[in-house]
């Protein structure tokens, strides 16, 4: 990309009506654009930060076997009157609309209703099972509060897995796998040690859950924590019941804030019932489906890499979701041309900052952009055949030599 040929101009001040950190950077930064309170479009920059957190994940679930699919939107509201949930006073986050020939659509919040209904399509005998299959989905909220940037929207992006078993000690085991591929997942996004599987309500499907928070100053909900993390658990299940069964004592926890960065969910009959998801055993006899869910914000999940690494001075990726590795200046005549020819040698890896500007705007936007690497080629540097390469991490500069950069 070469910042002379893109539409997407930095900022030198956020918007005065976003105060979140991560909406106010990615903002100034050219990676999103603001349409209303929790609605964003994600610009050239922003679409390749989302693509690389979806490729990390994609790549971890096709692991387990899992298979890609893309469900609709739009939603039919049969399948979710048969669960009780197409109701505003069940689900108060519904955005519904109405047809032009009559009858009422939602725009999902999630899709467990929509999957159950598309698997029995495609499920009947015991052979078909076990299966999972996840979608990107973009998924719509009428959230009341709207003010954490992306980190909390009516409109955003959602990875959710769907895996059906014909017993409960199967669903056991997929579960666990999920656990360690979502751990791995967040290892590779770089949030790996701020992150933690905590303990949460199982609603009316099971004793606990599983959510996996990070420990963030802004984030929103409230965790404890023992001395070495090893159990973390979400405030709304901290009772004498919760902590007997964990073996930890309430003076022995700790508490900070963090933010939900994913969920694992062992459903078992909740929507496969209402729903008729049934299969036929080896006895030729009807079935009801066990069932998981397993959801991670992708928007989200960029906006708490934000929040996390962001110094003063703007973005500052790690390089497995970074949109480019290197972010390219060239300075005076000769500076520019070996630029150009670095460029031209590196496709798809280079940020290029070609505009006729002085060098103080380049590196401060540079910096404000916060790709893994400035690599500066100036008449300076090429007097000692080099060019100079700073970590945006560490601020650490270096001369390395163009033969070698």
């Amino acid at each position: 990309m070469r910042l002379s040929k893109t539409f997407v101009k930095t900022l030198r001040e956020a918007p005065k009506d976003e105060t979140a950190k991560n909406g106010a950077l990615l903002t100034r930064a050219g990676y999103i654009h603001k349409e209303m309170a929790g609605v964003y479009d994600f610009l050239p920059l922003g679409i390749r930060v989302m693509e690389n957190i979806k490729n990390i994940i994609r790549d971890e679930l096709n692991k387990l076997g899992c298979e890609e699919l893309q469900m609709t939107a739009l939603q039919n509201p049969e399948p979710w009157e048969k669960t009780g949930r197409f109701s505003d006073q069940a689900v108060d986050i519904w955005f519904k609309t109405n047809l032009a020939s009559g009858g009422e659509l939602g725009l999902a919040p999630t899709h467990e209703e929509p999957i159950v209904n598309l698997m029995k399509s495609y499920i009947s005998s015991y052979k078909d099972l076990p299966l999972s299959v996840y979608q990107f989905q973009t998924k719509f909220r009428n959230e009341l509060r709207a003010k954490s940037g992306i980190l909390r929207g009516r409109e955003f992006l959602m990875k959710d897995l769907y895996s059906f078993h014909t017993n409960e000690e199967d669903l056991d085991k997929f579960y666990a796998e999920v656990e360690v591929a979502y751990k791995k997942i967040y290892e590779r996004l770089g949030l790996g040690e701020d992150t933690f599987e905590t303990f949460a309500s199982g609603g009316i499907f099971s004793k606990y859950s599983h959510e996996f928070q990070t420990f963030l100053p802004v984030g929103e909900d409230d965790v404890y924590y023992n001395a070495d993390k090893s159990v973390v658990l979400n405030k709304e299940v901290l009772n004498p019941e919760t902590l007997n069964d964990l073996g930890v004592k309430e003076e022995e926890l700790q508490q900070t804030t963090a933010a939900e960065v994913g969920n694992i969910f062992k459903l078992k009959f909740k929507y496969s019932e209402p729903l008729g998801l049934k299969y036929s055993d080896e006895q030729n006899s009807q079935q009801v489906v066990y069932m998981g869910c397993y959801g991670i914000g992708v928007s989200r999940v960029m906006g708490v890499i934000v929040e996390k690494y962001a110094d003063d001075k703007g973005l500052v990726w790690p390089e497995s979701v970074a949109p480019f590795k290197y972010h390219l200046i060239g300075i005076g005549e000769n500076g520019m041309k070996r630029a150009e020819e670095f460029y031209a040698s590196h496709p798809g890896e280079v940020l290029f900052d070609d505009r006729d500007l002085r060098p103080g705007e380049k590196f401060a936007d540079a910096e404000l952009m916060g790709m893994p690497y400035r690599i500066v080629i100036s008449d300076k540097t090429l007097a000692e055949d080099s060019a100079e390469v700073t970590d945006r991490g560490t601020g650490e500069s270096r001369l390395v030599k163009i033969s070698e950069l």
